[in-house]
């Protein structure tokens, strides 16, 4: 046997001929190219499945945001009203304060008292 033809192996039994590799070859590209198609549907199905889940994320945000809005304004307008009734109540008070002490210096002066006179007498010092 000539020492050129040691790795001439075509005539062998069972070596593949280059046409049943090539087809070899193809099947696996076939496959390879079947298994990633199924995983891209697969993700552009999770896909759209998170922009749909986004999208009802993002109406509900919204949603949330127009509630809090409102009741931001209507806890404004809660704590205006509050105010407006305490500063009105507070002037009625010193309206009526008002209107005592001159209804009570009117009666001292009736009665024939000083009406810059204390209203309590002094304590005695029991020391």
């Amino acid at each position: 046997m000539n020492p050129l033809y040691i790795e001439d192996t075509d005539d062998w039994l069972g070596n593949p001929t280059p046409l049943e590799t090539c087809r070899h070859q193809l099947r696996m590209y076939e496959n390879e190219f079947e298994a990633l198609t199924l995983k891209l549907v697969r993700a552009l199905e999770n896909v759209q499945g998170l922009v749909r889940d986004n999208d009802a994320l993002t109406l509900e945000r919204n949603s949330l945001r127009a509630e809090l809005t409102a009741a931001k304004t209507a806890a404004t307008e809660a704590d205006r009203r509050a105010n407006d009734i305490t500063i009105k109540t507070n002037w009625e008070l010193m309206a009526k304060d008002r209107h005592i002490s001159h209804l009570a210096t009117e009666i001292k002066t009736l009665k024939g008292e000083d009406p810059c006179a204390p209203s309590f007498p002094h304590q005695r010092d029991i020391s």
